[in-house]
């Protein structure tokens, strides 16, 4: 692969690393592949890992159709208790106790979350409100207001149970934030919940198994 080869447009398949924004993905590629014209399809949050579609060049213009592409996660939920960013990214409040939560409640709370649902996404969110995204005033202690969202999830799959993490696979359309869905989740079983991982395992048709990641990317240009 060459820089003009990039100038002309490819889709880079990155394997985000967790901690990173997707913004420092695009940042470090653009130095060093030397070029401007390079954005990705879908942004994953700092403690998410896993697909990230990039393009470069003329196959910028397939952005949104790639975003608009059905997405796949896995990740884990840890019951008891909730967050304000509904994730990791912040501590801990609520502390409920896990008496009662049986393996079938777990199971049976799922289908409440299939098919054709709307959603609330988090104010902790890059959603934007005249003009400044809503985290920002979020994190002013602004009193943030989101219209709930009409999303589908195809599949809501519990695939382990060990409290009080529970482990899963989502199947679902653009637009849907699993932070709110571990979230509502919870909620619905009546003991909090909130999200503790989380991996993106496909877009489209593009999985992350055929992904690289940004240090193999760079081994490339040494």
């Amino acid at each position: 692969m060459t820089e003009n080869s990039f100038a002309e447009g490819k889709v880079l398949l990155i394997d985000k690393p967790l901690e990173w924004t997707s913004y420092d993905v695009i940042r470090k590629l653009r130095k060093i592949i030397n070029i401007k014209k390079i954005g990705h399809a879908g942004t994953l949050d700092p403690l998410a890992t896993g697909l990230l579609i990039v393009c470069t060049g003329k196959f910028t213009k397939k952005i949104n159709e790639y975003m608009a592409q059905e997405k796949e996660y896995t990740g884990t939920i840890t019951l008891g208790a909730v967050t304000p960013t509904y994730d990791r990214e912040s501590e801990p409040e609520n502390i409920q106790p896990l008496e009662g939560i049986t393996d079938e409640l777990i199971k049976e709370t799922t289908k409440i979350f299939t098919g054709e649902i709307l959603q609330t996404p988090p104010i902790h969110s890059a959603i934007k409100q005249n003009g400044k995204p809503v985290y920002l005033l979020a994190r002013k202690g602004v009193d943030v207001v989101l219209e709930p969202r009409k999303i589908t999830i195809k599949e809501f799959e519990i695939t382990n149970i060990d409290l009080p993490i529970i482990s899963f696979k989502v199947i679902c359309s653009t637009g849907t934030y699993i932070r709110s869905l571990a979230n509502d989740f919870g909620a619905a079983i009546g003991c909090g919940g909130y999200l503790s991982k989380l991996r993106r395992t496909r877009i489209g048709n593009f999985k992350v198994e055929d992904a690289i990641t940004m240090e193999e990317f760079k081994q490339q240009f040494q």
